[in-house]
C-alpha cells in the first residue's frame, strides 16, 4: 500500500522506535510501579517515590552526555539504570546500594514484560514492505534496544537500523541521518522519517532534507515533561509534512 499522496515522491522510510512504533513509556510507568510497590524498604510513598524518580530521571538526561555515564550508558543498560535508582533512593534520604539494585533488577524486568507494539504498528510495517526501503533510527543503550527489536520481532522489516548505542551518538546528531541517508542511496527529499518527538525526530529530520511525520501519542510524557501534556510544537517551528495520531494515517 502506498503513502499518502501529500507527502510526495518517497523511496525510504525510517522509523524511531520507542513511542512511535511500541509503547515505550507505558511499559516503564508500569515496571517503575512494581519496582516501587514490590520493594517497599525505601519507606516512602508511591508519589513520593514516583517524584523522586522523574526529579532524578530528569537530572541525569540532562547531564549524562558531558559525564563518564554516557560511555557506559551506549553499551548496556543495566549500570546507569542502578545509578539512577541510587540517586532516586538518596533523594527519599535511603543510602543502600543493595535496594537499588534489586528495584532496577524489578523495573528492567517487568518494564520488558509489559513492551508491546501499538495496535496498528505491524499493520503498517507490512504495507509498507516491500514497497519501500525501511529502517528504524533510535536512541539508548546497545543492549537494550537490540532486545526490544528482537521481543517485538520487528527487526526482519528493517534494511537499515541504527542504534544509538552501536554508533557512539544519538539523534539529534545530522551524522546519523546523513549516514543513514547514503546507505539508501536515495535523495534527502525521498527520505521520510516518522517519530514521536519534535526536537530529537523531526528538527534533525527537516535540517537533512527529509520529509517528516510527526506522530504524538497522549500516552508519550516522559517524566523530564514537566507539563504532564505531549510536545507542543515551538512557537514560530516548522510544520512537519503530516501530523498523525495513529501510524495508519500514513498510507492512502
Amino acid at each position: 500500500m502506498p503513502l499518502v499522496g501529500s507527502l510526495g515522491k518517497v523511496k525510504v522510510v525510517y522509523f524511531d522506535l520507542d513511542d512511535t512504533l511500541c509503547a515505550y513509556w507505558d511499559a516503564a510507568k508500569k515496571g517503575l510501579r512494581h519496582a516501587f510497590c514490590e520493594h517497599p524498604e525505601h519507606g516512602a510513598s508511591l508519589e513520593d517515590i514516583s517524584a523522586a524518580w522523574a526529579d532524578a530521571f530528569t537530572e541525569f538526561v540532562q547531564t549524562i552526555g558531558k559525564t563518564h555515564w554516557y560511555q557506559k550508558y551506549l553499551v548496556s543498560g543495566d549500570l546507569t539504570r542502578v545509578e539512577l535508582m541510587r540517586r532516586t533512593l538518596e533523594r527519599v534520604g535511603v543510602y543502600d546500594e543493595g535496594l537499588a539494585q534489586a528495584m532496577s533488577d524489578t523495573y528492567y524486568v517487568e518494564r520488558h514484560a509489559a513492551l508491546e507494539l501499538f495496535p496498528e504498528s505491524l499493520e503498517v510495517l507490512h504495507a509498507l514492505f516491500g514497497q519501500y526501503q525501511l529502517g528504524l533510527i533510535t536512541n539508548g543503550p546497545s543492549d537494550i534496544q537490540k532486545q526490544e527489536i528482537q521481543t517485538l520481532n520487528i527487526g526482519p522489516y528493517f534494511q537499515h537500523i541504527f542504534i544509538e548505542g552501536d554508533m557512539g551518538y544519538g539523534k539529534p546528531d545530522p551524522r546519523i541521518f546523513a549516514m543513514a541517508t547514503d546507505r539508501t542511496g536515495a535523495k534527502p527529499s525521498e527520505v521520510l522519517f516518522v517519530g514521536n518527538s519534535y526536537k530529537h525526530d523531526v528538527v534533525p529530520a527537516q535540517i537533512a532534507g527529509w520529509k517528516t511525520a510527526w506522530i504524538r501519542r497522549p500516552s508519550d510524557v516522559a517524566p523530564s515533561n514537566k507539563t504532564g501534556k505531549p510536545e507542543e510544537l515551538p512557537e514560530g517551528a516548522k510544520e512537519p509534512d503530516l501530523t498523525i495520531t495513529d501510524l495508519r494515517e500514513l498510507l492512502a
